[in-house]
Parts: C-alpha cells; structure tokens; sequence
C-alpha cells in the first residue's frame, strides 16, 4: 500500500517549504470548492427558485386577466393596471417563440426557466439573453404574449462576485501567510547552513531563533558542538601530551640501556632505575586511558546510596595506603542520589590522589542535600592561587609555581577528569580553599 504512493512522493515539493506551502494552500482550495458548490449552488438556487416562484404568482395573475379580457385591446387594458406597480411590460399580441435563451454561464438562468414554466404552463418560451431583463412569452386565447420584467426580480446578485471575493480573499490570506512560514522557516535553514559549515570544520556565528521546538535543537546544536570542540581540543592536547611526556622517561630508558656494560650482568641500582622508567611511562599511559575514556558515559545513571558510597572510596583509599581521612557526612545515611558509581569512583579517586600528592594528608566529607550531592576533597597542600583554578581544569595543565612537584609529578588529567564526570552529571567542580586543612578544596556538585 505505501508503495502506491511513491508517485506522489515524486511529484510533490521536496523542500520543507514547499511542502509546508501545499500543506497551506491544500486545505484553501478544498474550501473554497466546497463553498462554491454547497453554497453558491445551493443556497443562490435556493434563493432564485423562491424569488422565481413569487415571480410566478404574478405572471399568472396577468395571464389569467389577458385569458379574461373578449380581445386583445381590452386584455391590454385589463393588464395596464397591475403591470404598473408590478413593474412588468406587457406586449399583445407578439411573435410565437419556444425554448429558453440563456448565456452558457447562466447558472442561474436554468433555474428561472425550469421554475417559470412549471408554475405558470401557459409559459412557452424564457429569454435570459438580454443583460438585465427577462422576456416570457405566453400562449393565451388570443396569441402569443410578452412580459418583459427585471432580471433582478428572479434571481440573487451575480454569484460570480461572490466567488472573485473568495478567491481574492484566498490568495491574499495565502500570500500572508506564506510571509509567516518564510520566516519560521529561517531559523531551520540558518541552523542546517551552521550544521553543514561545522561539518566541513568551520564555525558560523549562531543563535537559536524561531518557535519553541526550533530554538530548543537550537540549543541542543550548540552543545553539541561545544562538547565536540572540547573534545577535539582535549584529543590535540592529549595528543601534545603523549609525544611531550613520554619523551623524557624513553630518553633515560634509551640512554640507561646505551650505559648498560656489556661483559657483566647490570648492577641492582641500574636494574632499579629502569624499572622506574618503565613504570612512569606506564603511569602516564594509564593516565591518558583514564582521560579518553572520561566522557565515556553511556551508562544510565543508578539511584544509590550517596554517603555509604562515598564512606567506601575513603576506604579503599586508605587500604591502598593513602593518607585521607572521612570527614563530617551531612544527610540521610539511606538517602539515594542518581550517578554512575564507575564515573564518580574515578573522579574521586583522581581528586584524592592530587590531594595526598601534593599535600601531607587528604579529607573527605559529603553533604546530601535535597537536590544535590556534594563530595569535597580537602588537603593541605600549597592549594590553588584563585585566577587560575579555571585553567587547572584544563586537560594536561600543570601549574609548577602553586603545587609542590617533590611529591611525584603528574600529567594535568585529575582535575580534568573530574571536572568532565561532573559536567557529564549535569553538576560541575569547583575549587575553593580549605577552611580546616588550608590547603586546595574540591567539590563535586551532582543534581539528585
């Protein structure tokens, strides 16, 4: 069945306004047809057969005084009365005619006919060609009669004014609104050029205009290409990173086996130093792996536990010999919070390690409000200086000056993971400083 009317599809509009266009001017047609055959056919013959059937009274009534009258001179004075106030001419005798005259679209017309000479039959003949008149001719006992009378006494005004109004008023309210459509479809085509420009990889300025539903993918665009921008940032950072960080560990490992003697076993201290090498470029592509899969969140949200979750990674912090401590936990111990335990277990765990990296010792405490979580890691490190916390969530920023670099250095991933979970939440991460430890505080803020 829906293969019967791929033909349509093929003559139809394909553009969006074309087809909104028919949508527009299908339904003015279909009315103005139906209003011209339901009511300028029936309601004007209606009106013609009721004027033609008074009309018809008064006919008659002049037939039956000419069918009175001895002659013909008398009946032309028995009609001189009436004729006059019933603004007829009468002609006796007059030449014999037959049929009906009428222009072709004379709809009208037909309907005089028919009903004249149904109610009056001594009607032979009907005349509608004269342009405003209606001539009949009669058969009365003493010949053929005329009666000429106005054609407005039997019919309506012209329909056809009637229909021209139509029209007009149809083309007109179309051309309106087709101005209207033109501009609702304005924002459609300035959101699939910005589409098709960002596909080619360049940005055209854009702002959601239009209805509603249009502003909305709109929106729905430019967080898209806000997150692909970040992400096509991140990778060429990441990418930078790669080649710059794994460089020096490769350059030791390089020169440290170029140094090994050749005619004796390496000495323990020399075995030691490369293993180190070997495990720092393990770190920092362990790193990396943690970074490419951080926005990976396809997972539904689960409703769990907040502060038993968060009272179980201080644990498994402490086991794996990190100095962090459980702090004040604000909230309902049963209370559920919707999150992805693998996400949220990964940011915490990378805010921790920046915590007991940088500082002596690190705490945790948790706030479940009513319509947030809230997890903070606090140390005692050297902190953040405040103008630029917002460059330290930048993927691979490392700021030497403000962080102590003895205690092991890092690739400028945490707080960047951290940061694109929560966003990934719908919360965000903010860095403050420490009011208990007076180091660096990081707090993760997750809608419920």
């Amino acid at each position: 069945m829906q293969g019967g009317f791929d033909w349509l599809k093929q003559i139809g509009p394909r553009s969006l306004y074309g087809r909104a266009a028919l949508i527009l001017v299908l339904p003015v047609v279909v009315v103005t047809l139906v209003v011209s055959v339901v009511f300028l056919q029936r309601h004007f013959e209606g009106v013609t057969r009721q004027m033609t059937a008074s009309m018809a009274r008064e006919i008659g009534l002049v037939a039956e005084l000419i069918d009175a009258a001895p002659d013909a001179p008398a009946a032309l004075v028995a009609t001189a009365g009436p004729a006059g106030p019933l603004d007829l001419q009468v002609a006796l005798p007059a030449a014999p005619q037959m049929g009906v005259r009428r222009d072709r679209d004379d709809f009208s017309g037909r309907v005089v006919a028919e009903e004249m000479r149904a109610r009056v039959p001594a009607v032979t003949a009907v005349d509608l060609t004269r342009k405003g008149r209606v001539i009949l001719t009669l058969d009365t006992r003493h010949g053929a009669a005329q009666i000429t009378f106005a054609r407005a006494r039997v019919s309506a005004a012209n329909p056809h004014q009637l229909l021209v109004l139509m029209v007009f008023t149809a083309l007109l309210a179309s051309g309106i609104a087709s101005i209207f459509l033109r501009n609702q479809l304005r924002p459609i085509r300035r959101l699939a050029r910005a589409a098709e420009e960002f596909g080619k990889g360049r940005n055209v300025p854009y702002r959601p205009a239009g209805a509603i539903e249009i502003r909305s993918a709109g929106a729905a665009f430019l967080d898209m290409r806000s997150r692909i921008e970040r992400q096509i940032e991140q990778r060429t950072l990441m990418l930078s990173g790669v080649s710059h960080d794994l460089r020096t560990p490769l350059t030791r490992l390089r020169l440290g086996l170029s140094m090994l003697p050749t005619d004796e076993p390496p000495s323990p201290a020399e075995i030691a130093d490369l293993e180190r090498d070997v495990d720092d470029m393990a770190r920092l592509v362990d790193a990396f792996l943690d970074f490419t899969h951080a926005d990976a969140h396809d997972r539904p949200p689960e409703h769990l536990p907040a502060l038993p979750f968060v009272a179980e990674l201080v644990g498994d912090a402490r086991r794996a010999g990190q100095p962090v401590t459980l702090g004040p936990m604000e909230g309902d111990p049963n209370g559920l919070a919707a999150f992805r335990p693998d996400a949220l277990r990964r940011a915490v765990g990378n805010l921790i390690g920046n915590a007991v990296r940088y500082g002596s010792r690190a705490e945790v405490d948790a706030a479940l409000l009513p319509r947030s979580l809230r997890i903070s890691v606090e140390d005692d490190g050297p902190g953040i200086p405040a103008d630029q916390r917002d460059e330290a969530q930048r993927p691979f920023t490392r700021l030497d000056p403000s962080r102590n670099q003895d205690r092991g250095g890092g690739v400028g991933l945490g707080l960047s993971i951290a940061a694109d979970i929560a966003r990934a939440h719908g919360g965000q991460l903010r860095l403050t400083d420490g009011a208990r430890l007076g180091g660096l505080r990081a707090e993760i803020v997750l809608p419920r």
